[in-house]
């Protein structure tokens, strides 16, 4: 009853390229999990890994690791059917997933993976409003951005923006970025993404789509 380990699943794909950079190690529970050994990764691209301050071309913003880390973990939950709010439920070929798009596009990992032609989103546009979904659920918005991996410890959220956060572009960028990494895998070969913002991020989403979905891939802005 959780969404798949994005994490496992990119090293079953690393250990397709490279099997000997694969191993075994302990999680923190004690059990034998898989792992990357960097080390042998390195001296497999070793021509090619930028390390320490050497220059290179990116983006980065803080809380960039949280929020991919934050896409990666898997969650408990899963999706309830509402038969008495659906029309012909059985035979419908329509579905409408009621929810946090984080939770969202996790359980949608295991039945759509690179099956979805096209996707749109309208993402908030970093207006100074705060980035948080309101909802209904049993528990408080603070639980659930701690335990869904969106707040830490310390109480600091790591993908919504907070009131007094206003536009900070690393808060947007965070939230974006997960949703995005996540959108991606879902993708046909041939899919496309369709993404309505205004000027105040329009040129942080070119950069990060840049990075989630490959520059080359980017086909046009309209206005």
């Amino acid at each position: 009853m959780t969404s798949p380990d994005l994490t496992q699943a990119n090293i079953e794909r690393l250990a397709e390229l490279f099997p000997s950079v694969v191993t075994e190690s302990t999680d923190a529970d004690g059990g034998l999990v898989r792992a990357v050994d960097f080390d042998l990764l390195r001296q497999e691209l070793s021509a090619h890994v930028v390390e320490g301050p050497q220059e290179r071309y990116r983006l980065d913003w803080p809380g960039k690791h949280a929020a991919a880390f934050a896409a990666n973990a898997p969650i408990a939950k899963t999706l309830r059917p509402m038969r008495e709010e659906s029309v012909d439920f059985d035979t419908t070929k329509n579905l409408f997933i009621e929810g946090d798009n984080l939770d969202a596009l996790k359980l949608l990992q295991e039945s759509y993976l690179g099956k979805v032609k096209l996707i749109y989103i309208d993402p908030p546009y970093n207006t100074g409003n705060d980035f948080i979904y309101n909802d209904d659920f049993a528990e408080t918005a603070d639980e659930y951005l701690t335990r869904s991996g969106q707040k830490d410890d310390s109480g600091a959220r790591l993908t919504a923006n907070s009131e007094s956060n206003g536009r900070f572009h690393s808060d947007w960028l965070s939230m974006m970025y997960a949703r995005l990494k996540l959108a991606r895998t879902l993708l046909t070969e041939d899919g496309v993404i369709f993404i309505s913002i205004d000027d105040h991020e329009v040129d942080n989403l070119r950069k990060v789509c840049g990075e989630v979905f490959g520059e080359r891939n980017f086909i046009a802005q309209l206005v």
